[in-house]
């Protein structure tokens, strides 16, 4: 047991401090001072069995706490899991052992199994510093051997959640993303549902992109659902559309993306950790792998492509999972809508059978879904599509749709199109010869998406449409006036199309 000046009573601070886990102590608090805890700044804090690892704020203003209390940011507080005003003791944090092992991969060395294990698993406990997980990340990003990959994907796999289902075949699709406005699971999931095929799909939120499924999905339901409620929903339904982050899949690959987001990194080999990490603790046992390949793509050649689907293939062998890779264009963004609210619209438009429907969003979604389809072993092999094709035409794909919306339950806030909007237009008659991706999805986020869901693109044309001079090429839409501004910046300085006389 610590002495008495070291035993403090916890206070929440109402401040988001994610990732990180943040502590506050006064300075110049005698025994009770930050000053004591300064040399790491990394300070533990415990009582019995409940311990997390913290950084250590100072504290100028002596009102914001009493004598004898230590603050705890929103992220501490809750993952310490004690009430407020318990009493805890406070210790200088020991650097994980597993920091050891991270300096001899940043000297070039190549990591065993066990060595990369004991790094997730102190990352998943928050016992790394933002500072210490981008030197993990950047010295993988130099070299990686493919066994060190396989280890990295069955470490983040088993740290956190595992989902069981209890059936032999539990089917997903994913997208290694890059292509704005492909929002195909919001159309494959009912119709493999409607098929009769368990896809439980448990999605991300938006990474880099201005919407991912979880946020589209939230414009039409509940997302935020609890493992109870998700296993209640996919006996009855076949299927979910829900927000993984809820149920704690695979806890680590989250926190490294958070650190990976601003440094923008992205190998090939972090890909397949992540992805295939979150698919194996969602208990999927059958994967479909949409790789776009375009200039503004992820994927650029074909070269790429084949390297990539190599490394899924032999990571995802090794590990018992199922995988099909479907090489897909990649050259523009898929469907009219580029956002929340815009890429619910789209969804339904297709699901719905109306007239005007994104053509492309609706045949992208049905390729996936007819190699989904084909797992099923009841399917004569090559009938996927067509299944697809009759599931979707004959409305079962809709009902099954509803039913999902139904048993999710409504939104947690109505969302609708953002009211201020700038179109953007042709600089010159002619045809439309290419569309930048990351441009376009660069504008978007500028705009306000995901985060505001009415923000977002509409887009009024797609490569090999022939425009006027002045001819409106999109509409951004945002909530707030601050991000129209931004946008309208980005797409006056560059739009992201290409049209040539």
């Amino acid at each position: 047991m610590l002495p008495p000046e070291l035993m403090f009573r916890i206070r929440a601070i109402a401040i988001d401090t994610a990732p990180e886990n943040m502590a506050f102590l006064p300075r110049g608090g005698g025994d009770y001072g930050a000053e004591r805890f300064l040399a790491l700044r990394k300070i533990e804090i415990s009582r019995g069995d409940a311990s997390i690892q913290a950084t250590l704020a100072v504290l100028d203003d002596p009102s914001l706490l009493e004598p004898g209390e230590i603050g705890l940011g929103a992220q501490a507080f809750r993952r310490l899991g004690l009430a407020e005003g318990s009493e805890v003791a406070v210790a200088q944090a020991q650097p994980p052992a597993s920091l050891d092992m991270v300096r001899r991969k940043i000297g070039g060395e190549t990591l065993a199994a066990g060595e990369i294990a004991s790094i997730i698993n102190d990352i998943s406990r928050h016992l790394y510093s933002p500072m210490e997980i981008a030197a993990f990340l950047v010295a993988c990003a130099g070299f990686m051997s493919t066994a060190e990959t396989l280890a990295l994907t069955r470490a983040m796999a088993e740290v956190g959640a595992r989902l069981c289902w209890e059936q032999p075949l539990v089917v997903d699709k994913h997208c290694i993303g890059g292509i704005p406005g492909n929002r195909t699971s919001m159309i494959v999931v009912p119709i493999v549902a409607a098929h009769g095929l368990f896809i439980p799909k448990t999605s991300s939120r938006a990474i880099t992109s201005p919407s991912g499924t979880a946020d589209t999905m939230e414009v039409l339901a509940n997302v935020d659902l609890s493992l109870a409620r998700m296993n209640e929903i996919v006996a009855r339904e076949k299927a979910v559309l829900a927000w993984g982050g809820r149920v704690n899949l695979s806890p680590a690959d989250d926190i490294l993306i958070s650190v990976e987001r601003p440094l923008r990194i992205d190998t090939p080999d972090q890909m397949v950790a992540s992805i295939l990490s979150k698919k194996l603790a969602a208990g999927v046992t059958h994967l479909v792998l949409d790789f776009p390949m375009g200039p503004t793509a992820k994927v650029r050649s074909s070269s790429e492509a084949v390297r990539l689907r190599k490394l899924f293939e032999h990571v995802a062998g090794s590990l018992g999972l199922v995988i099909d890779v479907v090489m897909s264009d990649g050259s523009q963004p898929v469907g009219r809508g580029i956002g929340p609210v815009l890429e619910a619209r789209d969804v339904m438009a297709v699901l719905r059978g109306e007239a005007d429907a994104p053509a492309d969003l609706r045949d992208h979604a049905l390729l996936l879904a007819g190699h989904v389809l084909d797992f099923d072993p009841e399917l004569r092999g090559g009938q996927g599509r067509a299944r697809a094709a009759e599931l979707l035409a004959s409305g079962a794909a809709l009902a099954a749709m509803e039913r999902l919306m139904a048993a999710q339950g409504p939104p947690p806030a109505v969302a609708t199109l953002g009211a201020l909007h700038h179109e953007v237009c042709a600089p010159r008659a002619g045809r439309v010869s290419a569309i930048d991706c990351h441009r376009i999805a660069r504008i978007a986020r500028l705009a306000g998406a995901p985060m505001d869901k009415g923000a977002g693109i509409d887009l009024f044309c797609k490569v090999g449409d022939v425009v006027t001079a002045g001819a409106p090429l999109y509409r951004i839409h945002a909530v707030h006036d601050t991000g129209l501004s931004y946008a309208r910046a980005m797409a006056d300085d560059a739009s992201g199309y290409r049209v040539m006389a």
